[in-house]
Formats: C-alpha cells, sequence, structure tokens
C-alpha cells in the first residue's frame, strides 16, 4: 500500500458527515436561526398600515421600557415570568431530585410503575391539561373543594384558586410543576444511576449514613446535571405560554395577574394590546424575551460550569 495514498485518504474532508448532517442544519436553518434573525431585525423598525418599513434602531425597545402605556406591562409580564421560574425552579426541581433519590434506591418496588406514572403528564396535551385543571380548581363543581374539605381545610374548598389574583399565577404553576416534573425526575435518575456501585458502598463501609452518601457522594457527582435541568428549566419558563393561555385566555386574568412574556408577546403581535396588529413591538418584546434567555444560558455556561469543574477538581 503506497503511504502516501494511505495519508492522503485520512486527510480527506469527510464529505459523508455533511450528507447527513444537511437536512437538520437546513431545517434549523429555516425554522429557527432564520424566523430569529428576522424578529431581531423587525425589532428595528417601525411599519405603517401599508406594511412600509422605516428603520429606527433602538427607538422600540426605549419605547417598551418608558412609555407609560407599555412599561408597566412589561414590567408586570417581566416579574411574573420570575415568580413562574422560582416556583419550578425550588418546587419542581428538588422534588424531581427527590422522587430520582427514591427511585434509584434498590428497595423501592415496582419502581418502573412508578416512573411511568410520575412521566405520563410530560406527554399529554397542555390544552388537555389546562381543561382539566380548570375543571378540578372550580369552586362550583370541581373536586378540590371535596378533597380540601375532607383534610381539614374546609376554609379554603371554596376558593376561586384562578379567579383570584393572588393565587392565580402560583396556582398555574403547581399545575405545571405536577405535569412538567417528570423530566428533572428522569434526567437525574438517570445521572444518579450512572454513579459506580464502588464508591458507595465504599461510603457505607465507612459508616456514611443515607444522609451522608446523598450530600457527600451523589450531589457533587450529579452536578452537572442539576445544572442542565437549571438551565433547561429556565429557558422553558420564559418560553411558556400554553398553560397560561390555555386556563386564563389571551388576556392572563384576572387582571394580567397571570401575564408573562409570552402571552405578553401574543397579544402585541396579534394585535390584541393597546392598538391593532403591531408586529414591530412583537418582535421587540421577543427580542427582549431572547436577551434574557440568553443571559441565562451564558451565566449557566461561564458561571455553574466552572463551579462545577472546580469541584471536579
Amino acid at each position: 500500500m503506497n503511504p502516501a495514498r494511505h495519508v492522503h485518504n485520512k486527510q480527506r474532508f469527510p464529505f459523508h458527515i455533511l450528507v447527513f448532517l444537511a437536512p437538520a442544519v437546513i431545517i434549523y436553518t429555516l425554522f429557527m436561526t432564520y424566523p430569529l434573525v428576522d424578529s431581531l431585525r423587525l425589532s428595528l423598525y417601525t411599519s405603517d398600515q401599508y406594511g412600509n418599513e422605516t428603520f429606527i434602531g433602538l427607538d422600540n425597545y426605549r419605547k417598551l421600557m418608558t412609555d407609560p402605556l407599555w412599561e408597566p406591562r412589561l414590567k408586570g409580564a417581566i416579574l411574573n415570568n420570575i415568580e413562574f421560574f422560582a416556583i419550578h425552579m425550588f418546587v419542581q426541581n428538588p422534588i424531581g431530585l427527590l422522587l430520582a433519590a427514591l427511585l434509584s434506591s434498590p428497595f423501592i418496588r415496582g419502581r418502573a410503575i412508578y416512573r411511568t406514572l410520575i412521566f405520563t403528564p410530560t406527554v399529554l396535551s397542555v390544552v388537555l391539561i389546562g381543561f382539566i385543571w380548570s375543571i378540578i380548581l372550580s369552586p362550583l363543581w370541581g373536586i378540590s373543594g371535596d378533597f380540601l374539605t375532607s383534610i381539614g381545610l374546609e376554609q379554603y374548598a371554596k376558593k376561586p384558586w384562578l379567579g383570584l389574583e393572588s393565587t392565580a399565577l402560583p396556582t398555574l404553576s403547581l399545575v405545571s410543576v405536577w405535569q412538567w416534573v417528570g423530566i428533572p425526575m428522569m434526567l437525574f435518575l438517570a445521572a444518579l444511576i450512572a454513579i459506580p456501585d464502588e464508591l458507595i458502598e465504599a461510603a457505607r463501609v465507612d459508616g456514611a449514613t443515607a444522609w451522608g452518601v446523598f450530600w457527600r457522594i451523589k450531589f457533587p457527582l450529579i452536578l452537572p446535571t442539576v445544572g442542565i435541568v437549571g438551565v433547561l428549566t429556565f429557558v422553558g419558563n420564559f418560553n411558556a405560554f400554553d398553560l397560561i393561555y390555555t386556563t386564563q385566555k389571551v388576556n392572563a386574568g384576572p387582571n394580567f395577574s397571570t401575564d408573562i412574556l409570552g402571552t405578553f408577546f401574543y397579544r402585541t403581535f396579534f394585535g390584541q394590546q393597546l392598538q391593532p396588529g403591531n408586529p414591530t413591538m412583537g418582535a421587540t418584546i421577543a427580542g427582549v424575551m431572547f436577551l434574557i434567555i440568553l443571559a441565562g444560558v451564558l451565566l449557566y455556561m461561564f458561571g455553574w460550569q466552572r463551579r462545577v469543574a472546580q469541584v471536579e477538581l
């Protein structure tokens, strides 16, 4: 065999990889990258009733953040989105970790059945989930009243959980937690199962308790997964829309108390916020959402990952 020819063959560009990647790259570019870039471009323009666009730079962003017609709605949507995210981050993810820790134990019988039952809501339609929970929480015919009465909480039995400004958003957040807790559970479970048994046995031989094994052995080893779950929660919650829209309609009632960036964008872009159809301001809100999500992802990449790398060293 000619050595020069062999070296030439090794250095040949792997065009077959491009052939397999091309369909995914083309589809992603057409349906994700191009709309995102065009939306950011549109946020720098204004348009008249005939669709003629005029470049105005960052004026739409200034208007969104300072105009008395827009600023309160933007501020309210961001604060509600932060609350929505915080409930998922500090309720959903710890519950998912707890369930994963329990289901990774060899002493739990029927683990596969429990995993399936907990994960099942994540594959159901959000529209269906919203409709069912609206009925369950109804103060007139919902079964939540009977349940609360049976456990001694009669004072809350007929409370309109989705009809009060103080309770609507936390209630919907907990409904969302119930639906999506299966995803962090499965991610944490996969990470826990991957931990070598030798480490666990060595810790037990040294006299470590079950809590000590988890906190000092297992948890540090699954820190990368904790970061991934956190950033996925952040991105998913700041993109949320469908549950709020299904249960509280486009105005995110009562009195915009459940309004988040997704519903704020929808009303603006499709002409149900302040004035008929305003695509440029809708694109501006989308730009704000993109910048918030980008900031969270960058914080994860340059903050959390570095911390995890230091712990591993």
